[in-house]
């Protein structure tokens, strides 16, 4: 079972500054905000209850089974972080390249441009003629 189907499955819930979420609206959280209501925020929440979880006790002899759930849900929201990372970094390169190619046109319409302007007036005439 994929950690995404389990997640499902169990209705995980997340905490927020807005209150609980579900795994289909990590998605459209940011990946960062000042107003606590990020992925980052949400990691920071789950890895907090799994570290009260992991709490040792010299009494108990069974582990805690919430321990499990939480390691599945932060498992998730890293995931989540993960490819949103991936994401942004390739829209940056797709970004980075639409300017690098924006720029090259530019500069071969000028070089074009020298090139027309190079040209004699007959040569001019005749190239109108052919069009």
């Amino acid at each position: 079972m994929t950690i995404f189907e389990k997640a499902t499955r169990e209705k995980f819930r997340y905490p927020s500054a807005k209150g609980l979420l579900t795994t289909e609206q990590l998605w459209e959280l940011p990946l960062t905000a000042k107003s606590g209501f990020s992925l980052d925020d949400v990691a920071k929440a789950v890895n907090a209850e799994l570290k009260a979880v992991e709490t040792e006790s010299f009494v108990a002899t069974e582990a805690n089974p919430a321990k499990a759930t939480l390691e599945t849900k932060l498992e998730v929201v890293k995931h989540v972080i993960a490819v949103r990372l991936a994401e942004d970094e390739a829209a940056k390169a797709a970004a980075a390249k639409k300017l690098e190619k924006e720029k090259l046109l530019a500069v071969l319409g000028r070089k074009q441009d020298a090139v027309l302007e190079d040209l004699t007036e007959a040569e001019l005439l005749a190239r109108i003629n052919n069009l």
